[in-house]
């Protein structure tokens, strides 16, 4: 009887730590994502500030 209620409190440990892990990677996957897209964002930006300067002759 013991012997079910380690193994079974073994699965349920088990079950919980492969769902952080995937909650974990998930969450870092999401972060990677996002500031791969907001570096993206800003350096298209910085280069339209920089195309529309030069347009305008610098002057601002």
């Amino acid at each position: 009887m013991e012997a079910t209620m380690q193994s079974q409190a073994f699965s349920i440990l088990a079950t919980l730590a492969l769902v952080l892990m995937v909650v974990v990677t998930g969450g870092v996957i999401y972060l990677t994502a996002a500031d791969w897209r907001d570096r993206r964002r800003r350096k298209r930006d910085q280069d339209a500030t920089k195309a529309a300067k030069a347009k305008s002759g610098g002057k601002r």
